[in-house]
């Protein structure tokens, strides 16, 4: 187990402290802020009249003490046969941004380079049942951050985080996946690939020791990790109602930057970016946006790449099918209508431009245009 500022002692000591009853995130961290190492804390917080005496008297309590030791111990052997790594708040590779935090983690478990996390980082969110055009926007944006060097931080969630990641991935970079379960616990299931992904190329983190599960109320508290790792926190897509806007908030409580994403004005999914825009969030196109507002723009640094379209041999009327489409979904028969051409001909023209790469299908028969970065 990776140790703290001293000792892999150390570190299970806080660990134990944690497994106490009633011992949360908050008043751990409360009481690390207080006492400079767990021995200090049960020698004196007995005495300490700040302390409540029902805490006290559980902080100090031999009986769930011993407890705490023995699930402490089972836990590092978890850690052991996972690969997982354990750093604490003074750790010298904790993540430095997180002391801002006034509930920052004391204890952060992790697997793969945490270190690269002291570098300039951008948290790209959204929503878990994105769109399409949402996906594209978040993988591309995350692709163009990734090649300046930009730590990529999401949330391994389905939609605009799995997008985000694999974005970064895919233009060689580092991206971190902050985590509502345990390590060893991959949520959602079908991201078992980039779990594993993101442990060797990047690093996946989580306040929450091996075998906790992904319950609902543990997301909206590691979204305060993923702000607080990063300089800006990027919303792609989001519903009124996400918790993409908990992050939001969360980032301007802890003084970084937020950027929306517009889509359109009839999409629903898009109605929480709007919201933001309306109250002031950086508008994003792409991620030259993202570099300038944050003054992480280098003269060596390969520029933006604009988007564009997959090419190929496509005749006129293959023009005139892609001059139908956008990166929104249309059905076959607006195809037909704003084409003028015959259905048999559409079919036979969309499956030529899927081969090209033009052109992706989706789901209920739903064409759209192919931009790259």
């Amino acid at each position: 187990m990776t140790s703290c500022a001293g000792s892999s002692d150390t570190a299970l000591e806080w660990l134990t402290l944690s497994l106490l009853p009633q011992v949360g995130s908050a008043t751990l961290c409360r009481l690390a802020r207080r006492y400079a190492t767990p021995s200090s804390l049960t020698q004196k917080v007995g005495s300490d009249p700040d302390i409540n005496p029902r805490l006290a008297r559980i902080l100090t309590d031999p009986a769930l003490r011993r407890t705490a030791e023995k699930q402490a111990e089972l836990q590092a052997d978890l850690l052991q046969r996972f690969g997982v790594s354990l750093i604490c708040h003074d750790g010298p590779d904790y993540p430095s941004r997180l002391h801002t935090l006034a509930d920052f983690p004391v204890l952060l478990f992790y697997r793969g380079d945490i270190s690269r996390l002291a570098g300039p980082a951008v948290a790209l969110v959204g929503s878990r049942a994105a769109t399409g055009y949402g996906r594209d926007v978040g993988y591309r944006l995350a692709a163009g951050l990734a090649r300046r060097g930009i730590t990529v931080v999401s949330g391994v969630a389905a939609g605009i985080d799995g997008a985000a990641h694999s974005g970064a991935l895919s233009a060689g970079g580092f991206t971190a996946g902050v985590l509502g379960c345990g390590i060893d616990v991959v949520y959602p299931h079908a991201h078992e690939k980039l779990y594993r992904e993101i442990a060797d190329k990047g690093v996946l983190i989580s306040e929450y020791p091996c075998g906790t599960r992904p319950d609902g109320f543990r997301f909206p508290a590691r979204n305060r990790i993923i702000s607080g790792l990063v300089q800006g926190v990027v919303v792609v897509e989001a519903t009124l109602k996400s918790g993409s806007l908990i992050t939001a908030r969360l980032a301007l409580d802890q003084g970084r930057e937020v950027f929306a994403v517009p889509g359109r004005v009839d999409s629903v999914k898009s109605a929480g970016t709007h919201r933001l825009l309306q109250q002031g969030a950086h508008l994003v196109q792409s991620a030259d946006d993202i570099v300038r507002e944050l003054g992480l723009a280098m003269a060596d640094v390969e520029p933006d790449r604009t988007p564009r379209q997959a090419t190929g041999d496509t005749d006129e009327d293959g023009q005139r099918i892609l001059a139908c489409l956008d990166v929104y979904p249309v059905d076959i028969d607006t195809i037909m209508r704003v084409s003028g051409l015959e259905m048999a001909r559409v079919l036979d023209l969309l499956l030529q431009l899927e081969l090209q790469g033009q052109v992706r299908q989706r789901p209920g028969q739903l064409y759209e245009k192919v931009m790259l970065t």
